[in-house]
């Protein structure tokens, strides 16, 4: 497996992302973007494209700061994350540059992307798909899915999977079915998958450590998550 670390720009801010691939496999095959959490661009989302590359995918971890910036605390994390969604249209511009990356890599097979992301990095995903990014697909792990500009009917491409906590106290019931409604009047096939007993940041070893009660790893929301993820991938790009 091939992996190193790649620059892109998003205007005079430097984003340096994580490339993972099998370079010895021949031929383009499909791309996926994947965006951290809140924290920033860590070991869990470069895990993650290590695991897709394992898949056979090109898969690139997007750097959602700037400079690889990784941060130490929650509190830290929500202040950035707050910043950055106060403006919807620098939040898919960031996610665009991320992607137009991804797609100019000579082994990437445009016509067959998506995204998956974790916590923040879900909604990175959900807003491409609103903005109608070129995307087949958007797989999300405890992610937000408000937004502050709706999808318009036909405008989104990809089909969309949303894996979710029934217990997250950040992404309540009535924030999921508000989610369902906007994505079923936009005409979109989507599907949401709601795990018992499982809390935010679900995917991520680490998340008891920080101390917040909201969070929780979960191991079995994590694998059955990760295979509805393979599967769904199976299905879209056949």
């Amino acid at each position: 497996m091939k992996t190193e670390t790649i620059e892109y720009k998003d205007g005079d801010v430097t984003l340096r992302g994580y490339l993972a691939y099998d370079d010895k496999k021949s031929g383009k095959r499909p791309g996926i973007l994947v965006m951290p959490e809140a924290l920033g661009l860590g070991a869990n989302a470069k895990k993650r494209a290590e695991r897709l590359a394992e898949l056979g995918y090109v898969a690139l971890a997007g750097d959602p700061y700037g400079n690889g910036l990784e941060l130490k605390t929650v509190e830290e994390a929500i202040q950035r994350a707050s910043a950055m969604f106060q403006d919807t249209s620098k939040l898919r511009t960031r996610g665009r540059v991320a992607l137009d990356k991804l797609v100019s890599l000579p082994q990437v097979d445009s016509s067959r992307l998506a995204e998956i992301g974790f916590c923040m990095g879900g909604t990175f995903g959900l807003e491409l798909a609103r903005d109608g990014a070129p995307l087949t697909g958007v797989v999300t792990f405890h992610s937000g899915l408000q937004t502050q500009r709706p999808a318009a009917a036909g405008k989104i491409n990809a089909k969309i999977l949303v894996c979710t906590g029934a217990d997250d106290p950040l992404v309540p019931f009535d924030h999921v079915k508000a989610f369902e409604e906007e994505m079923t009047a936009a005409g979109v096939d989507w599907q949401v998958i709601s795990y018992g007993g499982t809390k935010h940041s679900f995917t991520n070893p680490d998340a008891d450590a920080t101390g917040n009660p909201a969070l929780a790893y979960n191991k079995h929301a994590d694998e059955r998550s990760w295979k509805a993820m393979v599967s769904f991938f199976q299905e879209i790009f056949a």
